[in-house]
């Protein structure tokens, strides 16, 4: 779309006429095009881009923004617009200067605040996306019911659409019948979530933590921090201030594959490759754990 579009769109929804001088071709994240507009007047703000039938991943993730922005625990970009233009799907957000190096424990106190603010029930008012893939939240006060239908089950179909191997179909029903003995003394409250909290998700804005490109929705609090450990990138006074702050109990160290065996099941079902390995490794580990 071109810049006098996105200039016309954030002009109205700021209230504020807007003129781009420049725009710049940055990252935006995996499956979308980033650009930073600068005014003349100064002003810069941070666009996402991508074809029109994303439109409604932009629209949830403009709405999980706010979400995390009305916790008022950990500062995220505020969401200024998103639409369609044309052809090209557009989300619009406050542009931050991320970079340089902050308090990992700040960090983790302020996820811990986070996780405080919780919901009547896990799930979330609308769907999303983690990735590319549909994130399906249909509310539910049962935790274990809500992960095995909308988190693993939900994953375990679109790999058999994949045609995955069928011994890893089988793992995870297995794994989906059994799943309530990693529950037996731990019942979550629906913590408000990050929900795709990875090292690449997180930085600083003048040394103030900053979380962005969430999946939001509300859940139990570990399967945040279980994604904090599956790709690395977080420093260990990030979890020694989260567990000083609200400690963990030691059901976690299991259920921490659990959770994140949903993650990489995504990413198998977006990228194949390794991941069904991984998954399949994953799920036998678990299953062990229920004899």
């Amino acid at each position: 779309m071109s810049h006098a579009a996105l200039a016309s769109a954030i002009a109205a929804a700021t209230g504020r006429g807007f003129e781009a001088a420049r725009a710049t071709a940055v990252g935006g994240g995996c499956i979308n095009r980033g650009l930073v507009l600068e005014g003349r007047d100064g002003r810069r703000f941070f666009a996402k881009l991508n074809d029109a039938r994303h439109a409604e991943m932009f629209a949830a993730e403009a709405e999980g923004l706010r979400e995390l922005e009305a916790a008022a625990t950990i500062r995220v970009p505020r969401a200024i617009t998103h639409g369609v233009a044309g052809a090209e799907a557009y989300l619009v957000l406050e542009w931050l200067p991320l970079g340089g190096m902050g308090s990992g424990a700040e960090l983790g106190r302020r996820l811990a605040a986070l996780h405080r603010v919780s919901g009547h029930s896990h799930g979330w008012r609308r769907d999303n996306t983690i990735g590319a893939t549909p994130q399906h939240n249909a509310p539910n006060s049962d935790w274990v019911a809500f992960f095995r239908e909308h988190r693993l089950g939900f994953q375990l179909r679109l790999a058999r659409e994949r045609q995955a191997p069928g011994d890893l179909i089988d793992l995870g029903e297995r794994l989906l019948a059994d799943m309530h003995v990693f529950f037996a003394a731990h019942r979550p409250t629906p913590s408000l979530l990050h929900g795709d909290l990875w090292g690449g998700n997180y930085g600083y804005a003048d040394g103030e933590p900053v979380l962005f490109d969430p999946a939001v929705y509300f859940g139990d609090r570990e399967a945040d921090l279980a994604m904090t450990e599956l790709f690395g990138g977080f420093p260990a006074d990030f979890r020694a201030a989260y567990r000083e702050a609200w400690p963990l109990d030691a059901g976690y160290a299991t259920r921490r594959t659990l959770y994140n065996l949903y993650h990489v099941l995504n990413h198998f079902n977006l990228f194949g490759g390794g991941y069904a390995g991984q998954a399949r490794a994953m799920m036998a580990g678990l299953l062990a754990e229920t004899r």
